[in-house]
């Protein structure tokens, strides 16, 4: 794969990233060990995980959450939680696993490359 051309200005981050308005569910533990499941919305996506909005529970880094887009599901790493009281708040970046399939019926590489052109 060919590596994604850098303009002045760009997120900086190792995978490109597209912006995604996206409602999913989501099941997992939250940080009292109580199992959940939400509705919540994917803000970007990229080869190597996602960031979503607009979770009701506080979960910890390292918990493992499932993540339903229609009929597909993977499972997902908690990288980062925001915390209560912050602007980041509902936020989390979860981590793609290895062995999970890809459930995001895009090619992100094109989609960055059209963003960056503007």
């Amino acid at each position: 794969m060919p590596p994604v051309p850098y303009y002045p200005g760009m997120d900086r981050r190792r995978n490109a990233r597209v912006a995604a308005f996206i409602p999913v569910r989501l099941w997992g533990m939250d940080a009292n060990s109580l199992p959940f499941t939400q509705m919540a919305t994917v803000k970007n996506i990229s080869s190597s995980g996602v960031v979503i909005h607009g979770l009701m529970r506080q979960v910890l880094p390292g918990e493992l959450l499932d993540v339903q887009l229609g009929e597909d599901r993977a499972q997902y790493r908690v990288v980062w939680a925001g915390r209560m009281g912050s602007r980041k708040e509902g936020e989390i970046g979860l981590e793609s696993m290895e062995a999970e399939p890809f459930i995001w019926n895009l090619d992100l590489l094109r989609c960055s490359q059209v963003a960056a052109q503007g």
